[in-house]
């Protein structure tokens, strides 16, 4: 008959598809692989140089290297990978130095300068940067500059003319990545210089910048909102007043990419590249955007042992005001308010009399969020990411962010900003679904802006893995579990985990797409969960799809993961006035239609304490099951369905959302308190 026939060939269809995805994915593992080996093999030199010992002290200058450290720098010794950076540079190496936020690393160019005669070019992306690693500079006699746009006209004369001068003091210059780009007179004074052997070497600070796997710097991002009542923090100990509005000067659109050229130009002077956050894929794209493949990479740990990470996302939050040890449960609000409110409590429960940064995506989030704490009466500096970069502020013990990270990277750098004092900080992130949509219309005009923004989800996703763990495999780093030391919200408050086969879910979802592009419809991540959940416009629904027994929680948490996972994708298109992300079939459907696929979800003490109740309950408490349905002559059928629902205290259940009839209340006040509590 035609119709078995149909079925078959339909059938034999999925067999084909499934074979050429499984091809494709061959295909592109195979190709992963040949790029893996290619950069191992780029950074075997980098290895064979690491294995030179650069942290001894028989180096020709190594006694002037320590007295330089005492007498200028007024400090008794080295942080790791200090002294090994330095005797590197001035071996004549090319180096890339990978170290924490706050392990020191401008002391790594700027006592070399010190030591070997000649100007060290420093090229930094913030103003404010150098302006403050200046004044510091000038504080300790170390004759430095900068030549910037707000330059005057005297200035650039004085300091080009020290420049080409022999007997000039001068050793530190800094500059911006536009100033190399975009002055030709500048770039002929550099050859000039180095002809005269007087470009002794060049810094590059947030080298990550010269890779397309580094961080996407734009000057919207460089505007940070202060307001008067936060003026408690003082930026880089200088008694700076902290203003509503522009505090820097912000640069225009960074260029690094034009730093390529640096190394054929100069090539006998040594290049040192720093950074906070790089991968291994990012360091060795670096490596060949500057011309210095096979450099020496100096990589120092990702683990700072004293932040504690935690995360308040749409399945749990470990609240900051539950009584008596206990973690209260509840959920990341999704009104503004809510979240305000939310927020408000850290700061004057957990963080009362602390200083903090408080993170958000937009000039706007900020606004709105300084405006709420200063009608509060709270005090905290609130942001965008850009704020941070270099600020010498040792005792912030908290960095929160009230809206996503754009990345693993990103992430990391901002909540390094916490406890460089060494002593212990925490590091929050706020997490719910909608907030992934409302950064990827920012990010997805990047090359690797959606990959690197479902990097920090993932990290906010998984509902078990240490979190540092997470944090040091993103960046190659070997790791131990004992190496948190329960330093992160998993670790301290283990949660048992339910796996959960959602094959069926996926059908379900990819059923609702196809009806709604039958319509000429689109769909955005809440409409697609509404409807899922059997909510929203009646048209989208689908008659056969089954509403899942799934809290809406769930059901986003398994869209986000459906989404970095490549079986459902975004979608972008513009409007007049925004950007909307769309969410339609991936590239892998085939596969959750034929295999079974799982999801491990990380069950909340309320679901914990539920589940044993129901599996428990019967067998373990037989009397209070019986003295229960006496009191309260509810059927045996309602068991499980009471359990659920008794609250700790009768007290409690004149509140709304219970399910039982408030006149019910005084017909439990016989059950005693741990019996309901064992309920």
């Amino acid at each position: 008959p035609p119709e078995d026939e149909l079925a078959s060939i339909e059938y034999e269809l999925q067999e084909v598809e499934a074979k050429l995805q499984s091809l494709l994915d061959r295909k592109q593992f195979l190709q992963q692989r040949r790029d893996r080996l290619k950069d191992s093999i780029l950074l075997k030199k980098s290895n064979d140089l690491a294995n030179h010992n650069w942290s001894e002290k028989n180096f020709e200058w190594s006694n002037k290297v320590d007295n330089i450290l005492k007498t200028v720098f007024k400090l008794d010794g080295f942080r790791p990978y200090q002294l090994p950076s330095m005797n590197a540079v001035l071996s004549g190496q090319d180096v890339i130095l990978i170290m924490p936020t706050g392990g020191g690393k401008s002391l790594c160019y700027q006592l070399p300068a010190l030591v070997k005669s000649g100007v060290t070019l420093v090229i930094c992306p913030l103003v404010s940067l150098m302006e403050d690693q200046l004044l510091a500079l000038k504080a300790l006699n170390v004759n430095a500059a900068i030549l910037n746009s707000q330059s005057s006209k005297q200035e650039v004369d004085s300091i080009q003319k020290a420049m080409l001068d022999n007997k000039s003091l001068l050793r530190l210059l800094y500059v911006t990545p536009e100033k190399l780009a975009k002055s030709k007179r500048f770039m002929a004074k550099l050859q000039k210089m180095y002809q005269m052997g007087r470009l002794s070497m060049l810094a590059i600070d947030e080298v990550h910048c010269c890779s397309q796997w580094g961080h996407d710097f734009r000057p919207g991002e460089w505007r940070t909102h202060l307001s008067e009542y936060m003026s408690f923090i003082v930026l880089s100990g200088l008694n700076r007043d902290l203003y509503y509005g522009d505090p820097f000067r912000w640069p225009h659109v960074l260029n690094y990419k034009f730093l390529g050229v640096l190394k054929s130009m100069f090539p006998e002077v040594p290049i040192l590249g720093l950074t906070a956050t790089a991968t291994t894929q990012v360091i060795v794209d670096t490596q060949k955007m500057l011309n210095i493949q096979g450099c020496l990479v100096l990589k120092a740990t990702f683990n700072r042992p004293n932040l504690y990470y935690e995360l308040a996302n749409a399945l749990v939050v470990l609240s900051l005001t539950a009584e008596d040890g206990e973690i209260e449960v509840r959920p990341k609000p999704s009104v503004q308010k809510e979240c305000l409110d939310e927020l408000a409590d850290l700061l004057k429960v957990r963080y009362a009399g602390k200083s903090g940064i408080i993170y958000s995506t937009s000039i706007k989030d900020c606004e709105d969020l300084m405006q709420d704490l200063r009608n509060r009466g709270l005090r905290a500096v609130v942001a965008t990411i850009a704020f941070g970069l270099g600020i010498d502020k040792p005792d912030v013990r908290f960095v929160i962010h009230h809206s996503l990270s754009k990345s693993m990277e990103n992430f990391y750098q901002e909540s390094g900003r916490a406890g460089r004092d060494n002593q212990p900080a925490d590091c929050i992130v706020f997490y719910r679904f909608m907030d992934v949509f409302k950064l990827s219309t920012m990010v997805f005009t990047q090359q690797t802006g959606l990959e690197k923004l479902y990097g920090i989800v993932a990290y906010c996703l998984n509902p078990v893995r240490c979190r540092r763990m997470i944090i040091a495999s993103h960046f190659d780093e070997a790791w131990e579990s004992q190496d948190c030391n329960r330093m992160c919200d998993h670790c301290r408050h283990p949660r048992e985990t339910k796996e959960v086969v959602i094959t069926e879910y996926c059908r379900s979802l990819f059923k609702i797409m196809a009806n709604a592009a039958s319509m000429d419809s689109r769909l955005t991540g809440q409409k697609l969960i509404d409807a899922w959940l059997g909510k929203g416009a009646t048209n989208l629904r689908v008659r056969d799809v089954k509403v899942p027994a799934l809290s809406r929680e769930m059901a986003e948490a398994v869209v986000a993961h459906l989404l970095i996972e490549g079986y459902l994708k975004e979608d972008f298109h513009f409007t007049p006035y925004s950007t909307i992300s769309y969410v339609r079939r991936g590239l892998y459907p085939c596969r959750t239609l034929l295999y079974e696929y799982c999801l491990t979800f990380g069950l909340t003490l309320d679901q914990k304490r539920r589940q044993h109740c129901q599996k428990n309950i019967a067998s373990q408490c037989p009397y209070v099951v019986k003295v229960f349905h006496q009191q309260t002559k509810l059927p045996h059928s309602h068991q499980l369905v009471a359990a659920k629902i008794v609250p700790r205290a009768p007290v409690t259940l004149i509140l709304p959302h219970r399910q039982l009839h408030p006149r019910r209340n005084n017909r439990l006040k016989v059950v005693r308190r741990p019996t309901v509590v064992a309920v």
